[in-house]
């Protein structure tokens, strides 16, 4: 384990909290504008944070599990996060960014490329969420068969084997994502006037990937990024989503309550690494918490439950809702590293007033603690991360080059 803990936040709309848009202090008309998340991700790398995360779905926002609420009192609607990451790159210089992406209804050469566009626009930056979509993603398609989910419906074994099916595709897809971002080697761009040559066709590469679900030849239009692989990341809650992070991923979000979930989630991933025969470094284990940060406890509470009040309804989350001051919040997540946790996705319950409260007061306490950078120490994500620049799968050996093609490539 890593002497610090890793830090990140999951930014969505005006905050987790349904009602957070309707605090007077918010703007809720720039909600849709790309100044608005420029500054939300300039707090969070004020902070010094790993990557902030940036929702996404094809279906529109729901407070239910499996159906919309038709509630249009609630924050609706939301930018493209992929191109919304690629807006906000040239506006910060080191936190990572980190935008989902559903693998079931985009083609997967696309979002390689979309992907590593994103690396290329950060210099080292990107990461990807994966999500593996559900029914009411596919609905707005019409390509896929489409099917009523209930929760009944889920706990079917032919609900089981479907939601197996959807995360084996999903592996899929980070697959040959994955082929698709190495199949350009590193120093396949040669730029060279005096000979002529932009790039070197022995060093670009068809991946001929094939899959019950589609068959893709490459090589991807866009070289290699500059991370070598974009880092993957994914949420889980349950066996079945932390077997697609053993299989494919780098970063595993979970959703522990307790100090003793925390260390048998752990526990758990950590056996299916080894089931899988993953080949990647282990996995970085995330905790995701919902959390409300105040002076004290108690004023953090308040503030819950009188936006649960003003919501007309308790809010629920699949992640641990925790409100507290900075340095009780900080005994918790020194509490849970204990158990295994290597790092956070802290989601905001209000970006306009927790967000600031994690780059203000949790981060400075954190430093106090001596269990987090007071600098950044790397420029790219997996340095964040500690995850060393992979080797290319499809690479040629080569003679070496001379130093000024060397230059031309690496500028």
């Amino acid at each position: 384990m890593s002497e610090h803990l890793h830090l990140s936040v999951a930014l969505d709309g005006a905050g987790w909290h349904p009602w957070a848009w309707k605090d007077a202090r918010v703007r809720p008309a720039a909600l849709f504008g790309a100044d608005y998340w420029i500054e939300q991700v300039a707090t969070a790398e004020r902070g010094l944070l790993d990557f902030v995360t940036i929702e996404d779905s094809f279906a529109l926002q729901t407070g239910a599990a499996f159906t919309h609420d038709d509630r249009t009192d609630h924050v609706t609607g939301r930018l493209d996060a992929v191109e919304l990451a690629a807006r906000i790159a040239p506006e910060t210089t080191r936190i990572g960014l980190v935008p989902s992406t559903d693998t079931l209804q985009t083609e997967p050469f696309h979002l390689a490329s979309a992907l590593a566009t994103v690396d290329f626009a950060s210099r080292g930056r990107a990461g990807w969420r994966v999500r593996a979509g559900g029914a009411r993603e596919s609905e707005n398609f019409g390509r896929r068969e489409t099917f009523e989910l209930t929760l009944d419906w889920y706990r079917t074994p032919e609900g089981q084997a479907q939601i197996a099916r959807q995360f084996d595709e999903a592996v899929d897809v980070i697959e040959v994502v994955r082929r698709l971002w190495d199949s350009w080697d590193d120093d396949a761009v040669i730029r060279d006037v005096p000979t002529g040559r932009f790039f070197d066709r022995d060093r670009v590469h068809h991946v001929n990937f094939e899959s019950s679900s589609f068959s893709i030849a490459g090589p991807s239009i866009t070289p290699r990024p500059p991370q070598g692989q974009v880092v993957v990341t994914a949420l889980g809650h349950a066996t079945v989503p932390y077997r697609l992070a053993a299989r494919g991923a780098d970063v595993l979000f979970v959703t522990p309550t307790s100090t003793e979930d925390a260390a048998r989630i752990v526990a758990e991933v950590r056996e299916l690494e080894i089931e899988v025969g993953r080949t990647l470094p282990p996995l970085r284990i995330f905790a995701d918490l919902v959390v409300l940060i105040d002076a004290t406890s108690a004023a953090a509470s308040t503030r819950l439950e009188r936006w649960n009040e003003l919501d007309g309804a308790a809010y629920v989350s699949d992640a641990f809702i925790v409100a507290a001051s900075a340095s009780e919040l900080a005994d918790l997540l020194e509490e849970w590293r204990d158990a295994g946790i290597e790092g956070y996705r802290l989601r905001p319950a209000s970006a306009h007033l927790d967000l600031p409260a994690i780059a203000d007061q949790l981060v400075p306490e954190l430093q106090r603690r001596g269990i987090f950078r007071h600098e950044y120490e790397g420029d790219t994500l997996r340095g964040h991360l500690g995850l060393d620049r992979p080797a290319n799968r499809y690479a040629t050996a080569t003679a070496p080059r001379s130093a000024s093609t060397a230059q031309n490539t690496e500028n």
